[in-house]
Formats: structure tokens, C-alpha cells, sequence
């Protein structure tokens, strides 16, 4: 192969010094001269190489009494020469491509010189190239470079049907024939450099016009890998943006066929596993090759090489300092990205990411005055009820076990479940947990899932997104991302539907759910406080609540004791009652009667504090003076009422009797018509009974 490139070297230099000392041209110079006019001519005319030729070919055939031209350029992506012929005869065609090793045009574009072949039949270089001359009538062969200061585009060939060599003015001729030709390439080249970059430029106006129209992500996100389509080569392309503090990836976008490589992948991956994370870190445009991917370890990089990507791209996306993520284009073509396009890509990136901080500042912001709004909602609902979480009334064994409990879970992120029968004072040990824990700072968001129909429960719990259902008409911020960093607490979850279940377990689980319509996942950092007076573990047992959701609930139970269970607070209740009441009122009570005290320590409140309190706010309001008045012959009523209503044991049928015979005596318990005598009993035994079974007057006498 080397003896063959010297020996070309000697015949070209020997051509063309003979070229340069022949001077018996014997044509005239200003014919010449015309003829190159007319060429040059031709070649400021032609719109294009197909056309050029057309029109050229012809003309150097006449001129030059030749047969057979030919064009060879070379195709750098095959490193290759691309060959096309013309005969006398109109005939035209493309030839084979040969390696560049391998040809005549490929020998004279490498070494940038003049080959000439007197007789084909005896050249025994380049066989293939040989035979197909051959094939087209081919005897004598010259082939110069096309060539200008700057680029090397391929050679120019010219053929004779008989063996001889082309005489020293048609050599001129041709070289500078050829020398035009390779000017309009390097126009031509130039040309479409400059409308590459007229299209790119324009393509980086659209992309930011369309950019600044929306603020919406999804949306946003999916125009732009539509407009990317129109100013950059591309088969496939996918934008993944970061969340979660940078360790996420996620994909926003994609606009490729359906292929494998991502039909199986997860739209949400470690930012350690995925392709770009190179680029990402590194701030900084990373090519990958097929022989790359296919040495990655990955399911994504092998099932890349095996879809047929060749070549792919990573582009950070960098605005403000910060890196949200990457554009990422892969083509089933080699080396299908350079330098001047990792350029623009990184241009093109720096918009989007732009417009995607400006999207999320835009969420942000937005979301923010959603919250703020529905927590001024909150708040004055709150300074409405008057509720106090730190009202907690009691000094009893059984309470203070419980708020004990409740101190030592509050410091924790635990979920908490609350059970009781009503009126017990669930809501508020919630808030007391909330205001002794590190989230007291934010919002205490509170939802009672009996008093919302099913329907409108989840919208409610997660918020929807506009047009999710008919009446949906903007979107809505749920209580679960208004409780973000702080507290939520669910009342009555026993009452919520099962097929809400899985979703809200699904928060408790992993912190995060999509709005009602909504496709975007949400992550919040919310701590439940769940409550109930249903007997959970039997709603289990008859498929009325979820066990997973019910285990996932259980963390932390606390059962707040009933009113009848802690008798010891009711005085102090009492009083706390009377003096909220009465300020409310405007009624100033000063003391409550032994009598009242204890026929309220009396009745088993199964209403429990709630009832209490409002037994409470009916005193003050039938009291005239500063003594609370209580409807003690409604307690009594009721106790009495609860007492005949059960079978209850000996004694308490015993009790009931003497408090009936004390009834009617009015009290009196000696002499022939007192109670002691209608009883069969001495005064002395009754007074034994009344003491032991707890009777006092309140309960006899009104």
C-alpha cells in the first residue's frame, strides 16, 4: 500500500511538471479563455449541486473531448467516498461507495494530488475502481482534487473511451474547472452553515416565546421537546427535571416512539442510577457513544442499545446558579452530535431551565397564597369557635395518665390515634399534642370525615385540579397540603369511605398523593393525628375498615377516659363551665350548690364533657341570682329514667326503692308515716342504708 501511494506521488509530480513547461497549446487563448468564462458562469448560476452538474457536466465533456466525469465527495460520517457519474450520451447514475483506502478519489482526496491512468486495462492499482470504468467504456482516466484553502471536499474525474492522456490546456482546463467546483461547495457549505444558524436562531425565539406563554410545567415541559423538533436532528429525546432536593430525577417529558427502553422504566429514579447524573454533577454537556451504553450495567443503557440508539446527549439545565435538570437526545445515527450542537443545546437547555425556575417560583408563590388563604380560613374559624387547645380540664389518675401519654408521643412524628366516645375531649388532647411538638409553629388543619359526604371528601382530604369534575372550576389546595410541616387532624376516621382508604394509607406510608384529576405526584411532610369513638378493630373484623390502614393508625393509641370513669374532675369541670358560660351570658354566678355538685357527680353523662357543658350553659341560663340554679328534677329524671331502663343488680333495685318511699314521705324518715316505717326498717337502719348505697337529699327532694 505504501509503495503504491509513492509511486502515485512520482507520476502526479511528474504530470504536473510537465503540465507546467508545456507551452505549444494548440488552441487559442481567447477561445480558452471564453470557454472558462462560460463555466464560471454555469457554476455563479447553479442553485445547487444536482443542478451545477447538469449543467457543467455536458460542457466539460464537449470541451474537453472526453467521455466520462465524475464527482467524488467525501462522506466523513462513513469515511467514505460518495461518487456520481455523467456520460456523453446523458447517461448518469451514482457509483458504489468505496472506503477511502480503496479508491482512486479517495487516494487523490487524502494526498491532495493529480492522478492520471493512461490505460485502465493496465493499471493494476485499485482493481474494483478499475473494473468499474471498465464497466462504463473507460480507457484513459485523470482525477484532480477538489480543493480550497480552507476544506478538502472529495475529486473530480475525467474519462476517455480510447488510452491517452488529457493534452496540457485541457489539464489547465479541468483544474481550474475543478477549482470552481470546489468554490460553489464551499458557498454551498457556507450557505447552508448560515441557514442551519438562521433556523437555530429562530428556533431559540420560539422556544422562548412559547416559554414565556405558559407558567403551567406540564404543559410548558411538553411544547418544549415539540419545538426542539424542528431546529435539532434528533430520535428521541426526554426531559427530566429534579425533585426532591436534588436525589430524584423525574420525567417530565418525552418524544420518542414507544420504545422499550422507556416503556419499562419508572418516570421517578435516583439521580445515582440514571444516565445524566454525569452531566448534572459535572455542570456540563456529556456525549455518549453505542459502545458506551452497551458497557453500561444498566437496564435503561442496554435496553438503549438495543432500541438502536447510537449516539446520545446529556445537556445540563442550568439557570440562577442552580442545576434543575437535563435534556437528554438520543439518534440511531454514529457520532450524530458535535461540538457546535452540544453548543446550542446548552443554549437551548439554559432557556428551559430558565422558564422551569420561573414555573416553579410562579407554583410556589401560588400555592403559598393558596395556603395562606385557606389557613386565614382556618384561623378565623378558629378565633370564631373560641377554642383553646390548652383548656384541659381535670386532675384525675385516669386523665393525666393519658396526657402523660400524650407529652411523651408529642415530641415524636408518630401517628397518633385518639379513641373515646363522643364528647370526651379528643380534639383537644390532639391540639395539646400538637402545641407541645416541634410542628407548633404551623398549621393544626382539622377535617371530620362524618360531616363531609364521600363524594366530596377526597377533594377535600387532596384537593383537585381544575375541571376534575364537573363544577371544578379552578384548583383547589386540600387539607393535607395545608398541614404541610405541621399537624392534621382527622376526626371520626372510622366514618371514611373504604375506597379512600388505600389512598390515605398511602400517605401515611410514603407522604405523598395526587390531587383529585391530577396527574403531578405531591410530596408533603404532615403528621396525623387521627380520632374516633368506634370500636376500629371490630370494624376490621367485619370489613368495614382496612386492616393495613387500621395497623398503619395504631402507632400510638390513646383512649381518653369517659366522664363517669373520672367523676373526681366534675367539680372542677363544673366551675370552668360556669365561669365560660357566664361570661359568655353576661351572668356572674358565684356558687355552685353542694346539692347540684353532687347529683352531677351522680349521673353517668353519656354525652360525656360535651353533655356536661351544655347542662352547664342551661343552669346559667335559668339562674337569676349568683347561685347556679341547676333543672335538678331533669338529672334526676334521667337518672331515674337510666336506672328503670336496666335489669342492674339487687342493690341497685334496693336503692331505687328508697329513694321512690323518700319520695313520698317527702323526706321524712320517722314516725308512723315516715319512710323508716314504710320500710320496715328502724330509723337508725335506714340511715345506715341512705349512707351506704350513697343516697343524698338532692335525689329525693326537688
Amino acid at each position: 500500500m505504501a509503495e503504491n501511494a509513492h509511486r502515485l506521488e512520482r507520476e502526479a509530480r511528474q504530470n504536473e511538471n510537465q503540465y507546467e513547461h508545456r507551452s505549444d497549446s494548440p488552441r487559442p487563448e481567447r477561445h480558452r479563455d471564453r470557454r472558462l468564462l462560460e463555466t464560471t458562469d454555469v457554476v455563479v448560476r447553479a442553485r445547487n449541486l444536482p443542478d451545477l452538474f447538469k449543467e457543467l457536466a455536458p460542457r466539460v465533456l464537449n470541451l474537453t473531448g472526453c467521455d466520462f466525469l465524475k464527482f467524488s465527495q467525501h462522506d466523513p460520517s462513513q469515511n467514505c467516498m460518495v461518487t456520481h457519474y455523467w456520460k456523453r450520451n446523458q447517461e448518469s447514475g451514482q457509483c458504489d461507495a468505496f472506503a477511502v483506502d480503496e479508491c482512486v478519489s479517495g487516494w487523490v482526496w487524502m494526498h491532495q494530488a493529480v492522478v492520471t491512468i493512461p490505460d485502465v486495462e493496465k493499471e493494476k492499482r485499485f482493481p474494483l475502481c478499475m473494473q468499474e470504468l471498465r464497466k462504463h467504456g473507460v480507457r484513459s482516466y485523470s482525477m484532480l482534487p477538489l480543493s480550497t484553502s480552507e476544506r478538502h471536499f472529495g475529486a473530480l474525474g475525467l474519462g476517455k473511451s480510447v488510452p491517452e492522456i488529457l493534452d496540457s490546456e485541457d489539464l489547465e482546463f479541468f483544474h481550474r474547472v475543478a477549482f470552481m467546483v470546489s468554490l460553489a461547495l464551499e458557498n454551498q457549505q457556507a450557505h447552508r452553515a448560515g441557514e442551519e444558524q438562521r433556523e437555530r436562531l429562530q428556533g431559540l425565539v420560539t422556544i422562548g416565546r412559547d416559554l414565556g406563554s405558559t407558567l403551567d410545567l406540564e404543559v410548558m415541559t411538553t411544547n418544549i421537546l415539540s419545538n426542539l423538533r424542528g431546529v435539532t436532528h434528533h430520535d428521541h429525546a426526554a426531559l427530566m427535571l429534579l425533585e426532591e432536593d436534588g436525589k430524584i430525577l423525574r420525567r417530565y417529558a418525552m418524544d420518542s416512539p414507544p420504545w422499550e427502553a422507556y416503556r419499562n422504566q419508572d418516570e421517578r429514579l435516583p439521580l445515582k442510577e440514571a444516565l445524566s447524573a454525569r452531566a448534572i454533577e459535572t455542570r456540563s454537556v456529556v456525549f455518549w457513544s453505542a459502545e458506551d451504553l452497551s458497557k453500561l450495567e444498566t437496564p435503561l443503557g442496554t435496553a438503549l442499545r438495543a432500541s438502536g440508539i447510537q449516539s446520545l446527549i446529556n445537556v445540563p439545565l442550568l439557570a440562577g446558579g442552580q442545576v434543575w435538570g437535563s435534556l437528554n437526545l438520543g439518534s440511531m445515527q454514529k457520532d450524530a452530535f458535535s461540538a457546535p450542537d452540544a453548543d446550542y443545546l446548552q443554549q437551548v437547555a439554559n432557556l428551559i431551565a430558565a422558564a422551569i425556575r420561573n414555573a416553579h417560583a410562579y407554583r410556589e408563590v401560588a400555592q403559598l397564597k393558596d395556603r395562606l388563604a385557606g389557613e386565614k380560613r382556618y384561623l378565623e374559624s378558629e378565633i370564631r369557635s373560641e377554642m383553646r387547645w390548652d383548656e384541659i380540664v381535670g386532675s384525675s389518675p385516669a386523665l393525666k395518665r393519658v396526657l402523660d401519654y400524650a407529652s411523651i408521643v408529642a415530641t415524636t412524628d408518630s401517628t397518633v390515634l385518639i379513641t373515646g366516645e363522643t364528647g370526651t375531649g379528643k380534639e383537644r388532647v390532639a391540639r395539646a399534642i400538637h402545641g407541645m411538638s416541634r410542628r407548633k409553629d404551623r398549621s393544626f388543619i382539622k377535617l371530620n370525615c362524618a360531616a363531609i359526604p364521600t363524594g366530596l371528601l377526597e377533594s377535600e382530604l387532596f384537593g383537585h385540579e381544575k375541571g376534575a369534575f364537573t363544577g371544578a372550576v379552578s384548583q383547589k389546595i386540600g387539607r393535607l397540603e395545608l398541614a404541610d410541616k405541621g399537624t392534621l387532624f382527622l376526626d371520626e376516621i372510622g366514618e371514611i369511605a373504604l375506597e379512600l382508604q388505600p389512598k390515605l394509607l398511602r400517605v401515611l406510608q410514603d407522604q405523598e398523593f395526587e390531587r383529585l384529576g391530577g396527574t403531578r405526584t405531591i410530596r408533603v411532610d404532615t403528621r396525623v393525628i387521627a380520632a374516633t369513638n368506634r370500636d376500629l378493630a371490630r370494624a376490621v373484623e367485619e370489613k368495614e375498615f382496612r386492616s393495613d390502614l387500621f395497623y398503619r393508625l395504631h402507632v400510638f393509641p390513646l383512649h381518653l377516659p369517659a366522664l363517669r370513669d373520672r367523676r373526681e374532675d366534675i367539680p372542677m369541670l363544673v366551675r370552668h363551665f360556669v365561669e365560660k358560660s357566664g361570661a359568655r351570658l353576661g351572668r356572674r354566678i358565684e356558687s355552685v350548690p353542694d346539692e347540684a355538685l353532687e347529683a352531677m357527680r351522680q349521673w353517668s353523662w353519656p354525652g360525656n364533657i360535651r353533655e356536661l357543658e351544655n347542662f352547664i350553659e342551661r343552669s346559667v341560663i335559668l339562674s337569676e341570682g349568683n347561685v347556679l340554679r341547676s333543672p335538678l328534677a331533669e338529672l334526676r329524671h334521667e337518672i331515674a329514667r337510666q336506672r328503670t331502663g336496666s335489669e342492674g343488680t339487687l342493690q341497685d333495685r334496693e336503692r331505687e326503692h328508697i329513694i321512690e318511699v323518700l319520695r313520698q314521705t317527702r323526706g321524712v324518715l320517722s314516725g308512723p308515716r315516715g319512710a323508716a316505717a314504710r320500710l320496715g326498717l328502724k330509723r337508725t337502719t335506714l340511715q345506715y342504708k341512705l349512707q351506704k348505697l350513697g343516697i343524698s337529699r338532692t335525689e329525693y327532694l326537688d
